[in-house]
């Protein structure tokens, strides 16, 4: 029996020894799994990492079996040299890469004393700090190999678990010897570049860019014209193009990035970006072309008369995808000097419009830009829609219904100002469900506007929503932190009192921002006929000056 047990004893040294030693040309392929917060993550890609005594890869299991999807990273490491050759594929055709001599040779680390064994080997601590992240990293040298399943500590030899923050750990789970199925990525005829176009590179692959306008001008003269893609209407104040979407998994981001700068235009201005809806009988397409008087017009009983601003059994009105105001006069008028004061030359506006994906997906729609002002040089503008995809989820807003937007877009021909919250009745929508939605929500934008010292851009008024015609919800639309885009604003006008024109609180807008909606829960919504109705106490005017509100509503659900 004494013998039996040393022989086992004996047999399990030399196994562990062999596993300790590589031939010439022989390869490791150790697989680590990622947990978080103490749970080990579902449905993981397993990192792979391949090592001999020259080198080690950094892929995945998907990478080795063709699986992943695209684009994908793979990264091989060289010790000795201390370099890193990043592999991105974008597309199944389209390859590149990048070697970094910097990074490795620049990490740092506090090697403890402490130890622990991880899967037979001993292993010892290193600790870092990383982007205010505190790593513990757990490496052995009784392998004659070095890697790990990150760039961080591919140097210090096999690295067998990473802990960060203690809530997210990477840890080896089995190491064994390479087969020929576990491959190496080849790295021949592939384009090379800097390491900062690489990662620009592998970062915009990542989701789909849609460019709708760039450097377009959005100004107020005869001379505007339309060309073979863009269409000018208003005097150039709006530019319209067709854009074809691709199909939107359920569940993706999308985005609108737009830039301004001043092109000649010193003031703050009221901007949308829109869809224009073609699905009934009349759009606001025939209104540009035919004219403003051409569109339905909404009468509540002060008089006046307002030109597609409703939904009607023919007519559907714009879905606004973002509003946004110019300051006053960014980049051409960046030579008014003020001290300690740095001018930015461009804003940028960047928002989220996942809510409305069920109005873009797989269609191909008109997008328009509007600025409201009367200057020839005006405004330039670029404008993107990116496209995040995620897996396909379970749609939370498949059902979308444009009621309402009293923006005139077409102010500069002739349709008149969202002025009708000055009679009792505000704005009123009728319209019909042909099937029950469920988790009804109202996507609100409202701004008021009127610039002088009583008009509504500048006095807090109560905004209230009533659902056939009980109050669904009611709030104070209001932006008090106005003076934080002042490096937006060179051309602000300054007061006695200290403040800029741009400083100042305003009816949920200020110069040089865009204005978030507001979702306003409604619950379940019967099939059949419903209305909407907004109220609005709008100033009084004063002489020649007078309030208007510009709000525009998209009803969502399921």
């Amino acid at each position: 029996m004494k013998n039996f047990l040393t022989f086992l004893f004996l047999s399990a040294i030399c196994l562990v020894s062999a596993q300790k030693k590589i031939q010439p040309g022989e390869s490791l392929k150790i697989t680590y799994l990622k947990s978080s917060n103490g749970k080990l993550i579902e449905n993981q890609d397993a990192i792979i990492v391949l090592a001999d005594s020259d080198k080690s890869l950094i892929s995945s299991q998907n990478m080795q079996t063709g699986k992943a999807t695209f684009p994908f990273e793979q990264t091989i490491i060289y010790p000795s040299s201390q370099k890193t050759l990043q592999l991105g594929q974008l597309a199944t055709t389209k390859k590149v890469s990048t070697i970094d001599s910097l990074s490795l040779g620049k990490q740092q680390f506090e090697i403890t004393s402490e130890t622990k064994t991880i899967l037979g080997y001993k292993c010892t601590k290193a600790k870092t700090v990383i982007n205010s992240n505190h790593i513990d990293i757990w490496f052995t040298t009784e392998l004659p190999i070095k890697g790990s399943p990150t760039v961080l500590g591919a140097n210090l030899g096999l690295v067998l678990e990473m802990n960060r923050n203690n809530t997210f750990l990477i840890s080896a789970s089995k190491i064994e010897k390479a087969t020929k199925k576990d491959l190496w990525p080849a790295t021949e005829n592939i384009s090379k570049t800097d390491l900062l176009s690489y990662r620009d590179l592998l970062w915009k692959s990542r989701f789909t860019t849609l460019k709708v306008f760039e450097n377009e001008i959005i100004n107020f003269s005869g001379e505007s014209k339309s060309n073979d893609s863009i269409l000018r209407f208003a005097n150039g104040t709006i530019a319209l193009r067709k854009v074809k979407f691709p199909t939107i998994n359920h569940g993706s981001q999308i985005f609108i990035d737009l830039t301004e700068q001043s092109n000649g235009d010193a003031y703050d201005r009221t901007g949308s970006v829109f869809v224009i809806p073609t699905d009934a009988k009349q759009s606001f397409y025939d209104g540009l072309t035919n004219g403003a008087k051409t569109l339905p017009i909404y009468e509540n009983g002060n008089g006046k008369q307002y030109q597609g601003v409703v939904k009607t059994e023919n007519y559907s009105p714009l879905i606004e995808l973002m509003r946004f105001f110019t300051p006053f006069g960014i980049k051409q008028y960046n030579h008014i000097q003020l001290k300690d004061k740095t001018w930015h030359d461009i804003v940028p506006y960047r928002q989220d419009i996942s809510e409305l994906h069920a109005s873009l997906s797989n269609k191909e729609v008109w997008i328009g830009t509007f600025i409201g002002n009367y200057d020839k040089g005006g405004h330039k503008i670029s404008l993107n829609i990116t496209i995040h995809n995620e897996e396909n989820q379970t749609s939370k807003n498949n059902f979308l219904l444009p009621l309402f937007n009293t923006t005139n877009v077409m102010e500069m021909a002739e349709q008149n100002y969202g002025t009708m919250f000055n009679h009792e009745n505000g704005l009123l929508v009728d319209f019909t469900l042909e099937k029950e939605v469920k988790n009804a929500k109202l996507r609100y934008i409202t701004t008021g506007h009127g610039g002088w010292e009583n008009g509504d851009e500048f006095v807090p008024k109560k905004n209230t929503i009533l659902l056939d015609e009980k109050e669904v919800f009611s709030f104070i639309p209001w932006r008090q932190d106005c003076g934080s885009y002042r490096l937006f604003n060179p051309a602000s006008g300054n007061f006695n009192n200290g403040l800029s024109s741009s400083d100042y609180s305003r009816a949920n807008w200020c110069p040089g921002t865009v204005t978030n909606p507001t979702i306003i829960e409604l619950g379940d919504l019967k099939a059949g006929k419903h209305s909407i109705r907004i109220k609005i106490p709008q100033g009084e005017p004063e002489g020649g000056s007078f309030s208007a509100w510009n709000v525009s509503g998209v009803l969502l659900g399921n």
